[in-house]
């Protein structure tokens, strides 16, 4: 019986997994060969913060930066593209497909749009392209992983004034192509009055209330988003003084 226990330890011993053994982060460092300054630094321990960089305003080249300091990632792909219903009629879909027709015979190719975000603060958007569906999702995850930014969140409502972080702390207006949209403050249990593909950028960045207004040829989903995308880019362009950050309860980045 004493022997039979002791090949059971040997056995569980031998299935153990890695995340169980050394953690999740060690693993990636150890298989993680950087190929920058900044990923080499990362790699070291020497940089443990994502704020530290995106700060300084350092552009980001390897995945794996993003995948150490900030492992919680979620990701959403977003509906682009239509593909054929029942009865001629047309169905969402987040694969937007075209061709090239040859000599050869038509050419496919598919895009799709991949929002990543830890749902405190950090959001990223990224499109990508290729002659197969997982090649081109792949690329989306990784330039929106690249793209990732850090955003502000507050109470900009004076019908709330809660001071809490449930909403943004002030209007901001994105543009991209002929689609422009408006993001506003709203008060606590409003929920995301925006475009239903905006919603999952928003959720992924941490925003739970907000008021919207477009404008423009908006049913060009990819410039609506790549909009609602620079609209949250503004959050931090704005200068604000440290005072007023402090009074209105403004949060830069993560709560934790």
């Amino acid at each position: 019986m004493a022997k039979l226990e002791e090949k059971v330890e040997v056995l569980e011993e031998a299935i153990k997994t890695p995340e169980e053994e050394t953690g999740i982060k060690k693993i990636q460092r150890e298989s993680w060969k950087p190929k920058t300054a900044l990923g080499k630094k990362v790699n070291a321990g020497e940089i443990k913060n994502i704020s530290e960089i995106l700060d300084k305003g350092i552009k980001i080249l390897e995945t794996e930066i993003i995948d150490i300091l900030l492992p919680n990632l979620e990701l959403a792909l977003l509906e682009v593209g239509q593909s054929k219903g029942k009865f001629g009629g047309g169905k969402r879909s987040i694969w937007r497909q075209t061709q090239k027709k040859t000599r050869e015979g038509n050419k496919p190719k598919f895009a799709t749009m991949v929002a990543v975000g830890n749902k405190d603060g950090y959001v990223g958007l990224g499109f990508g392209k290729a002659k197969e569906t997982v090649p081109a999702r792949e690329k989306a995850t990784r330039i929106a992983k690249l793209n990732i930014i850090k955003i502000r969140r507050g109470c900009g409502s004076w019908h709330c004034a809660c001071k809490s972080y449930h909403s943004i702390p002030f209007q901001v207006d994105g543009k991209l192509g002929s689609s422009e949209i408006k993001l506003m403050p709203a008060p606590r249990g409003t929920g995301l009055c925006v475009q239903d593909e905006c919603k999952k950028i928003l959720e992924l960045a941490g925003i739970t209330d907000i008021y919207s207004k477009t404008k423009g040829k908006t049913a060009t989903r990819i410039n609506l988003l790549g909009a609602c995308f620079e609209a949250l880019k503004q959050l931090t362009k704005i200068k604000i003084k440290p005072e007023h950050i402090d009074k209105s309860g403004i949060l830069e980045g993560s709560s934790k």
